[in-house]
């Protein structure tokens, strides 16, 4: 997982959504900050997979069309074999595992 820019910090698009349920986030001035943030996600939501913050730059965003969220599948050799469409109506979870079984040898986690 890459954590990008937050896609609806409270000094830009701030969705109701996000009042209701008190995340309540400014865009990050600094990479410590939005290390902080991203720290804080994973915490919350109990994400399990390895995530790591992409830099002030939005270097990943802008390489993957990231925003305001996507599912990529690289594999081993490097190659993208899942790209949905953007998130969070442009995409279904379900696709990922779905690949992710079909490249996965069977007996391995």
């Amino acid at each position: 997982m890459v954590y990008i820019q937050e896609a609806h910090s409270s000094d830009v698009w701030q969705m109701p959504s996000n009042i209701h349920d008190k995340v309540i986030i400014q865009t990050a001035q600094s990479f410590d900050e939005r290390m902080e943030v991203a720290s804080s996600c994973v915490r919350k939501l109990g994400i399990k997979i390895p995530a790591i913050v992409d830099d002030m730059n939005n270097s990943t965003e802008r390489a993957y069309t990231g925003w305001p969220d996507r599912i990529y599948l690289i594999n081993r050799d490097g190659r993208v074999v899942l790209k949905t469409k953007p998130g969070p109506f442009g995409f279904n979870p379900s696709h990922l595992d779905k690949e992710l079984q079909r490249i996965t040898p069977h007996g391995t986690s």
